[in-house]
């Protein structure tokens, strides 16, 4: 057994879309986390490592920001990997023919939608954007391009409108419309609502684009997907701007283990995917990130490591090698005898029934006065009881 879940969840019936593509933004929008900056070497490593979990779509760059951002593009798309490879457009001729340049796949063009946007960002009307956004649109598909259409500030936009812009879009031959929740305004019950209302107006596929603002990137694009979308944005370690987007590990195994929806990726590498991010963008991974975080199979609390020892699904939710994670026991206050002396186990030291008592007394003496029990200061609790070894 490596995973154990709520078996409410199948009472619960939720029927997913059979097929859910999964495209990754961590190459834009994840480069457009403040102090992030990622040169052409090191997005390769990033969208290599992304086909080889089984990424479908890879949102490799904004290529008309730079020409090393070009540069970037280009290189991932002649790396000719399984994922089609898409780029933001802004809409206008210009960057279409820059990503028609790159000999991308696909292209993902944007137009803020809202009153808010309209007023006080682009200063342009709603049938002004309308028709600027279907000649853009159209110049894409003349060219033989997959085509998304993202609608900024969807989530806040007036709903009849946004109906308009999409059923527009689907007429002029749009692959895919995007719901951008750009501050992380929605909440699942409203995605639910937003999509179904979508769903019962267009054909082409709806794609969710979520970000975190309230926490909510995950819930909200589990709703949206149970709503009829097809189609979800991720990043890995769920950065992006502000308080970024949905991440991609959180997504793919919850959606795995707690729905059942196996979307065939390589869960393995989560981990390896995860560390090369956090190092080439100098993005430290919270210690209690879901997912991938250090603490997620880290245990101290005696009661707790007593089962774990026993049975590890008691307090994991799946078994960290499932990721390429790992368990670790740590030492501290609220330590028991099991889990000292499974620490000593492991070091290969015998000690007797009062020695184990002694030692996990001062464990907890040290850690309540501010030490951490590392290797180090074990070592030296353990030889003040029974003499000098080698740890």
């Amino acid at each position: 057994m490596q995973y154990l879940v709520s078996p409410f969840n199948k009472e619960a019936n939720l029927k997913f879309p059979e097929k859910i593509t999964v495209y990754d933004t961590t190459l834009r929008d994840g480069e457009q986390t403040p102090g992030v900056c990622l040169r052409t070497p090191e997005k390769l490593q990033i969208a290599k490592k992304l086909d080889e979990v089984g990424i479908h779509q890879i949102e490799a760059g904004f290529p008309v920001v730079s020409k090393e951002e070009k540069k970037s593009v280009t290189a991932i798309v002649n790396e000719d990997l399984n994922a089609q490879i898409l780029c933001l457009s802004r809409t206008k001729k210009s960057d279409i023919d820059t990503a028609i340049d790159c000999d991308v796949d696909g292209i993902i063009t944007f137009m803020s939608t809202s009153d808010l946007h309209l007023k006080h960002k682009i200063k342009m009307s709603r049938e002004e954007i309308l028709n600027v956004c279907m000649n853009s649109i159209e110049h894409a598909k003349d060219h033989g391009l997959f085509v998304a259409f993202s609608a900024e500030d969807a989530t806040r936009t007036d709903l009849d409108f946004l109906k308009k812009m999409y059923k527009k879009a689907d007429d002029y031959g749009v692959d895919r419309v995007h719901i951008a929740d750009t501050v992380g305004a929605i909440s699942p019950y409203g995605m639910d609502y937003l999509v179904r209302q979508l769903r019962s107006t267009i054909k082409a596929e709806i794609a969710l684009h979520c970000h975190n603002d309230f926490g909510m990137a995950l819930a909200n694009s589990i709703a949206g997907l149970l709503a009829g979308a097809n189609a979800v944005s991720t990043t890995v370690n769920g950065i992006g701007e502000r308080a970024g987007n949905a991440a991609l590990e959180e997504l793919v195994m919850t959606l795995k283990f707690i729905y059942g929806v196996d979307l065939g990726f390589d869960v393995s590498k989560f981990c390896e995917l995860s560390k090369l991010v956090e190092s080439l963008t100098h993005m430290d991974i919270p210690y209690n990130k879901p997912i991938v975080g250090k603490n997620i199979f880290r245990h101290e609390s005696g009661i707790h490591v007593d089962a774990v020892i026993e049975e590890p699904l008691t307090y994991e939710p799946f078994l960290p090698e499932l990721i390429g994670h790992r368990r670790q026991i740590v030492l501290g206050k609220h330590s028991g005898c099991r889990a000292v002396r499974a620490k000593l186990n492991e070091c290969g030291i015998d000690v007797t029934k009062d020695e184990l008592c002694k030692i996990v007394e001062q464990v907890k003496s040290k850690r309540e006065e501010g030490n951490y029990i590392n290797d180090e200061l074990f070592n030296s609790i353990v030889t003040s009881v029974r003499g000098p070894f080698e740890l």
